[in-house]
């Protein structure tokens, strides 16, 4: 691994450990063993580490969900492979990151923000068509509105006003969040379908 990868992937870990602000670059330099002159030969700040690791994150969020689409049975199998995929991001996720990112790097906010309003939209979306074409969701739902409610309940789970971190763990709220949306879109036999698959997950010990 070239050092530029290696910088972006541990500044990662440590920024999702501790949140972005906490961390300095003496830190990262310390976590990787190296001088501060080398990391700045490759990104002129921290701003710019950042925008590097964002870009990463979107392009590798991009291929998992793809893949959760293709490889999916149903519109209810690709909500659960979407839940496996978060539970494997947000399982040591500071909630601080979010609001680091939105407050004191903006252009990486921005990225994430039109990646989210776009790409993540459309999924969302053709899950939706998906679903009523499959039977499993109720054919008269809204599915411009609902797409949209789903995206902005994505963001929930990070509210600290509304979920403080000393009281909610922020991937327990988003999977709630996402189960209850879940069910409330379905017909009896996606309902069903629902119980199933959680009986499964229980069954396999997930």
């Amino acid at each position: 691994m070239d050092n530029k990868n290696r910088i972006i992937l541990e500044s990662k870990a440590l920024f999702l450990k501790l949140g972005i602000r906490s961390v300095s670059m003496d830190d990262i330099a310390n976590q990787l063993g190296m001088s501060k002159k080398t990391i700045y030969q490759l990104f002129a700040d921290k701003d710019e580490l950042v925008d590097n690791i964002i870009d990463t994150d979107i392009q590798q969020i991009q291929a998992d969900c793809t893949n959760c689409c293709e490889t999916a049975k149903d519109a209810i199998d690709e909500i659960f492979k979407t839940m496996e995929m978060i539970v494997a991001q947000f399982r040591n996720m500071n909630p601080m990151v979010i609001f680091d990112l939105q407050k004191y790097h903006h252009r990486s906010f921005e990225k994430f923000m039109n990646h989210r309003n776009t790409f993540l939209l459309e999924i969302i979306t053709n899950n939706l068509e998906k679903g009523v074409k499959e039977g499993l969701y109720r054919e008269n739902i809204k599915i411009d509105i609902l797409s949209r409610f789903r995206l902005e309940s994505m963001m929930l789970a990070f509210n600290m006003d509304l979920y403080p971190p000393s009281k909610f763990n922020a991937l327990e709220v988003t999977l709630e969040i996402i189960q209850h949306f879940l069910y409330g879109l379905s017909t009896e036999s996606g309902y069903q379908l629902i119980n199933e698959y959680k009986s499964r997950k229980l069954t396999n010990g997930q």
